[in-house]
């Protein structure tokens, strides 16, 4: 099968990787792609909003299957575009993807359907939400209702830092009309966890949980991230918790889309906190792979992945067997100097030829004219070590980032640091 992925980071290599695999896996195609995803793949130099083009492409080429990786083209409709051509494609469709693309949607679904969340108001007013936030106690948690690349979330520990993030998001407008509305959530304390599952309306199959570190800076410190690293399995967290979230959070959620009239077809990302008693609530819902915990997990996958994709599509997910390795995966990201502010582009990356036979996978690096590897991203590349137990794939994530290195980079230095406590 000819296949078209829809995207260009490290999300979309990690997915390529796996998907090259498959014995049913024939040319595969990536629109846009960057520099490291082309050692796998073709790359198109087509956007990811460019449906007409994409479906064109895709009619040309007689593209089999098309796999869409990013959130913002779910939200506006790539499914629908391609099921619009009957060209057969994994994801969501828009009136789905909404569970990702809009926090008052997605809060106003759990609340409906009693399913596990930290309490809650939605603002579109900016003079009632700082009302609001000025009765509450701290820390409190403001979030842009639309999407804001990972960053549109602020958990605030000062008055001062709540109120400015407010003004941020609804008279600064630093996040365009994502921050139209906010929701202003209540705090929850406890140990986060991540769940991927691929849901084909209310079967729902769980993946290997794993966990992100979205701060910048070790210790949690600094502005969120789109994420600066994450490990899976999560040893220290009991596997009847991580049950207990899939049946009280995420299979419950595919049931109420599907009585809401909007059945999920893809993969569910649940983002959770499981709170000092041991019960996870859900932070937040994302139509999609996770970025970077794609990196980690489908590593970790035994099967056939492209199988998988396709029985989604089919609806015959409850049919298949789906077996995942014991092995554990740890990713450090090496960032740009000013991420997740504004960066520089184009400074040169040595070590990268060294890193061949490594699991790197290229979030947002190109090209120079004389062939050498430059940056091109805020998220530059997402190392993966592999190993027995968490220890060892971190030690192995670690020797192969100390072999890569750009002026300005910077990393983690407590990844996975928690899981071995």
């Amino acid at each position: 099968m000819d296949i078209l992925v829809v995207g260009g980071g490290g999300r979309e290599h990690a997915i390529i990787w796996s998907l090259s695999r498959s014995s049913k896996a024939g040319k595969i195609y990536c629109a846009p792609g960057n520099a490291g995803i082309a050692q796998l793949a073709e790359c198109v130099p087509i956007g990811v909003f460019e449906f007409d083009k994409l479906t064109a492409f895709a009619e040309e080429k007689k593209i089999d299957y098309v796999v869409i990786g990013p959130d913002d083209p779910l939200a506006a409709g790539i499914v629908d575009a391609f099921e619009a051509h009957n060209i057969a494609v994994f994801g969501p469709r828009r009136n789905a993807a909404e569970i990702e693309g809009s926090k008052t949607f997605m809060k106003d679904l759990l609340h409906k359907y009693s399913i596990p969340t930290a309490a809650y108001e939605k603002f579109s007013d900016y003079e009632a939400a700082l009302a609001y936030l000025r009765s509450q106690g701290l820390p409190i948690v403001i979030k842009a209702d639309g999407l804001a690349a990972g960053k549109g979330v602020t958990v605030a520990y000062s008055r001062e830092e709540a109120e400015l993030a407010l003004r941020n998001i609804m008279v600064t407008k630093v996040f365009g009309e994502a921050g139209a509305q906010v929701v202003i959530e209540e705090f929850l304390a406890g140990q986060e966890m991540s769940i991927l599952a691929f849901v084909d309306g209310e079967t729902v199959r769980p993946m290997a949980a794993a966990q992100d570190h979205k701060p910048v800076f070790d210790g949690d410190k600094g502005p969120n991230t789109g994420g600066m690293g994450t490990y899976s399995p999560l040893p220290h967290i009991d596997d009847d918790i991580v049950q207990e979230a899939v049946e009280t959070i995420i299979k419950p959620t595919a049931r109420a889309m599907v009585a809401e009239g909007r059945p999920f077809s893809g993969v569910l990302f649940a983002g959770l906190m499981i709170s000092p008693d041991g019960k996870p609530k859900t932070i937040e819902f994302n139509a999609r792979f996770g970025d970077p915990e794609t990196q980690v997990v489908l590593p970790r996958l035994k099967s056939d992945l492209l199988e998988i994709f396709l029985a989604v599509t089919e609806g015959r997910l409850a049919d298949i067997d789906i077996e995942w390795s014991g092995d554990a995966a740890v990713c450090v990201v090496l960032a740009s100097e000013g991420y997740p502010g504004p960066y520089p582009k184009g400074v040169p990356i040595s070590g990268l030829e060294d890193s061949s036979n490594e699991l790197v996978f290229h979030a947002g690096t190109a090209r120079a004219e004389d062939g050498t590897w430059v940056t091109n991203g805020g998220r530059v590349l997402g190392v993966v070590g592999m190993g027995a137990s968490i220890a060892e794939a971190r030690s192995a994530a670690y020797d192969t980032a100390a072999r890569i290195s750009f002026p300005g980079m910077h990393s983690r230095s407590d990844i996975a640091m928690k899981a071995l406590v």
